[in-house]
């Protein structure tokens, strides 16, 4: 097997961006996962829409696909793509107090949106936590992980 090592490193260990000039534009999707667990009264109000700050999940929704929008500047390495479309959805787990936030994010580039997806979950997770916290400082951001991306050479690469 080949051995494999870091493409954001040059040869002498410096950062570096990956040069993608070269590569053909293809169709891209990246499928990103992550929870927020919270007290059963907080879930609650937020099912309802009773928070003092208004609709959590809405807002969360709008930061989290800003938060695609704007991954090169937070993550330094990665490249300024166009993003074609951006989801969010939550699925309520009442029996446990959980959400679950499903980001996809598609588009067509020479370089993968596997970190706009991460870093909109994880903003999504975010932005529950900080409209929640005055009710519930026990809440946790679980599991942000990535579950699936396409496009490119790897190809479709599914993780669960």
């Amino acid at each position: 097997m080949a051995k494999k090592k870091l493409t954001h490193l040059d040869e002498a260990g410096r950062p570096k961006m990956v040069d993608v000039t070269a590569k053909a534009d293809t169709a891209r999707v990246a499928v990103a996962r992550g929870s927020v667990r919270m007290q059963p009264a907080t879930f609650k109000l937020i099912k309802q829409g009773g928070t003092a700050k208004g609709d959590v999940l809405s807002v969360a929704r709008i930061a989290g696909i800003m938060a695609a929008k704007r991954t090169p500047d937070l993550i330094p390495l990665c490249h300024p793509i166009l993003i074609g479309n951006v989801s969010i959805d939550f699925s309520l787990d009442e029996a446990n107090s959980i959400i679950e936030i499903t980001t996809t994010v598609e588009s067509t580039g020479k370089t993968g949106v596997e970190m706009e997806a991460l870093t909109a979950t994880a903003v999504t997770a975010l932005t529950i936590y900080d409209m929640c916290k005055a009710v519930d400082r026990g809440m946790k951001i679980e599991s942000i992980r990535l579950v699936k991306k396409s496009g490119g050479k790897s190809g479709t690469i599914t993780l669960e």
